[in-house]
């Protein structure tokens, strides 16, 4: 009960800080190199973009001024990553991904975590004894554009408990509960035993929270599984998979979902649960 209540008291600060902090350890701005001409040409037109608007709708101050106090309420929520991942890294997934053969990708969100348990091709994720919510097998095979199965792929999994919370970004929750980093077997198969996940709001006491109130949006996202699945000599796909017929897979406030990425999972036979297939086909590089 009170590792229940604990998770309950997720905050958007909290999950805000947590996120602004493990993008920091992974990617740094002094890491990306773009030329002078092409920072000129895109800031260029994100603010002349911005111009138009204030003249088109004849933005007042007292618009103006509310914009510049939320925009700093932003940064000190540490809301940055969110709001970023839920309502433009779609657009930037798409142009980068509309080149590839293989298996379609999706937004990878505020919530991945890099090193997880690494575990075997058959394998039940990290979680706790009591874990609420229904249990799911996922599997499937990981091949090359060519159909060559691809021999120790890495499947890296992650995504919310049955109460919509995220390992390390809500408290009560155990590190790496419902993570891990997978290793297919030679060809290329995995099985993958752990619970479906739950729809679930983003933080709304925060300032993104604001925003969409003042906006009268819905903050929900449907249930879905992250996937981060990679093997030599191959692009890595970042994806969501989402449940067929789940609320909100229609109206996804983080504009993620595609048609490819809808599993029908089906009753387990003899089983509890349910259980669906999945194969994910790389690009070589």
């Amino acid at each position: 009960m009170t590792e229940t209540i604990a998770e309950q008291q997720a905050t958007a600060a909290g999950s805000g800080a947590a996120a602004t902090e493990q993008f920091r350890a992974r990617v740094s701005a002094g890491d990306v190199h773009t030329d002078t001409a092409r920072v000129d040409m895109l800031a260029t037109e994100l603010l002349t973009a911005a111009h138009d608007i204030v003249r088109r709708h004849k933005v007042t101050y007292d618009e103006y001024n509310a914009l510049k106090a939320w925009m700093i309420q932003v940064g000190e929520d540490g809301e940055w990553p969110l709001f970023l991942d839920v309502w433009v890294e779609h657009a930037v997934e798409e142009v980068a991904g509309e080149h590839r053969e293989g298996s379609k990708g999706s937004i990878e969100g505020p919530y991945y975590v890099a090193d997880a348990p690494r575990l075997p091709a058959e394998a039940t994720l990290p979680m706790r004894d009591d874990e609420k919510g229904t249990p799911l097998l996922f599997q499937g095979q990981v091949r090359s554009v060519d159909g060559t199965p691809l021999a120790g792929a890495t499947v890296e999994i992650w995504h919310a408990d049955d109460e919509g919370f995220y390992s390390q970004f809500a408290p009560g929750l155990p590190e790496w509960n419902l993570r891990g980093t997978v290793v297919a077997d030679d060809q290329g198969n995995f099985r993958i035993n752990t619970v479906e996940p739950a729809p679930y709001q983003i933080p709304t006491d925060g300032s993104c929270g604001k925003l969409i109130a003042a906006a009268g949006w819905h903050a929900w996202r449907p249930a879905h599984l992250h996937l981060k699945v990679s093997a030599p000599g191959h692009q890595l796909i970042t994806t969501q998979l989402y449940f067929k017929g789940g609320t909100h897979v229609a109206d996804d406030i983080a504009t993620a979902v595609k048609p490819e990425l809808i599993l029908d999972p089906t009753p387990v036979e003899g089983g509890a649960g349910r259980e669906v297939t999945y194969d994910f086909v790389l690009d070589r590089v």
